[in-house]
């Protein structure tokens, strides 16, 4: 392929797109501020997202990504930073990344929250240093909207993962393919 044959066009809209990913930045930059946005997250999720509290109340750890970012010109990326809370604590940091290949354009930002409902399945979790959602382990994604409820006595997968907030041009609401890795505290 000749440099006369790559269009700037896709490339700069890519690059748009790309650049606000990876200038999220590391956690461990600002520890105060993250974590503010982790309880401000968790309130959000709790005020907007029907039986939260409840499903939250069951599970045995809970991983917070008060923003994921993602964007997508034909090849989709997506990334953002997390917090695992486990009884209130938060006992690790995550680094979510993805990528996907298919039609695709645009950009959002969400907020993702994912609840180990089992002591095993956060056990997995924990002992991984790179968890890959539907290899290691599937997140169930629970639906929700305007006039619908969530049947907290039905729900019995393992792991539930939760979008909501999104902000953008782009409607994704899938988990799969997504990495974990932990983030070393510095």
């Amino acid at each position: 392929m000749s440099a006369a044959s790559i269009r700037p066009l896709p490339l700069l809209l890519l690059a748009t797109l790309v650049l606000p990913i990876l200038a999220a930045g590391p956690v461990h930059a600002n520890v105060t501020a993250f974590e503010a946005r982790v309880d401000a997250a968790i309130q959000r999720f709790y005020d907007q997202v029907p039986a939260s509290q409840t499903l939250a109340s069951r599970a045995t750890g809970m991983l917070v990504l008060p923003r994921v970012y993602k964007g997508g010109l034909g090849v989709g990326i997506g990334a953002g930073d997390g917090a695992l809370r486990v009884n209130g604590q938060t006992v690790q940091y995550y680094r979510k990344a993805s990528a996907s290949f298919g039609i695709q354009i645009g950009a959002q930002v969400r907020t993702e929250v994912v609840l180990f409902m089992t002591q095993e399945a956060l056990d997995r979790f924990l002992a991984s240093s790179n968890w890959q959602a539907g290899v290691d382990g599937s997140i169930a994604v629970i639906q929700f909207g305007v006039g619908k409820t969530i049947d907290t006595d039905n729900i019995r997968d393992p792991i539930l993962g939760f979008v909501f907030g999104n902000k953008g041009l782009m409607f994704d609401l899938s988990f799969k393919g997504a990495k974990y890795s932990k983030i070393v505290k510095q």
